[in-house]
């Protein structure tokens, strides 16, 4: 479900009450596009998919991938299912294809269930960081993208490092331990801060 355009113009102008930062860069880049994706499994296989290839191959793949497994990726069971050569044969490396599959074995066995999660941030990053190929920074971005978490900050992401460099003045990229640091004062609305920060970097790269 993702945070709503009412929602980030809310914080964004709750933060940038406090934060002349934050102001200046609302008025030289305006507010930014909500990014929402659908809850469940199908949306956390994608983010397995699209790890570390172009955004035109994580979509050639997840065609392929699809049409593999039935054209029903939100049918676990049947994903889980799909021999590992066919989920390979799709364009999924090794590593991947062992992902793909430990996470609809793991909804397919009741370990995992997306309409369910802690509601709690950090309980529900440790349960999705429980099933192999599923990391803190994947983890995050599900929370915010499909949750609509309004705190969930994906310090590890690079692109997000950078420009909170640039926007609260740092010499060099902060690290992730730095980033969470900076965006410390910034709570509630951290959420809206990354949605922000990737606009802004987006902006700033045309």
């Amino acid at each position: 479900m993702g945070l709503s355009a009412t929602h980030l113009q809310a914080s964004l102008a709750a933060l940038a009450v406090d934060h002349p930062a934050v102001a200046a860069a609302l008025a030289a880049h305006g507010h930014p596009e909500p990014r929402v994706r659908p809850r469940g499994a199908a949306t956390m296989m994608r983010a397995i998919v699209a790890q570390q290839v172009s955004t035109r191959a994580a979509a050639s793949i997840w065609a392929r991938l699809e049409a593999a497994c039935g054209g029903d990726m939100d049918d676990l069971a049947r994903v889980a299912a799909t021999p590992f050569d066919v989920l390979r044969s799709a364009g999924l490396s090794g590593q991947k294809a062992s992902y793909v599959h430990a996470l609809a074995e793991a909804v397919t066995a009741g370990h995992l269930d997306f309409a369910a999660l802690p509601e709690e941030d950090e309980a529900a990053i440790a349960l999705l960081s429980s099933v192999k190929g599923i990391g803190r920074w994947s983890a995050e971005i599900y929370l915010l993208f499909a949750e609509g978490r309004p705190d969930v900050f994906p310090a590890g992401d690079l692109a997000l490092q950078v420009q909170l460099g640039r926007l609260l003045g740092e010499e060099t990229r902060p690290t992730e331990r730095r980033a969470r640091l900076l965006a410390e004062p910034m709570r509630p609305h951290r959420g809206a801060l990354s949605i922000f920060l990737w606009h802004n970097y987006n902006v700033v790269a045309l």
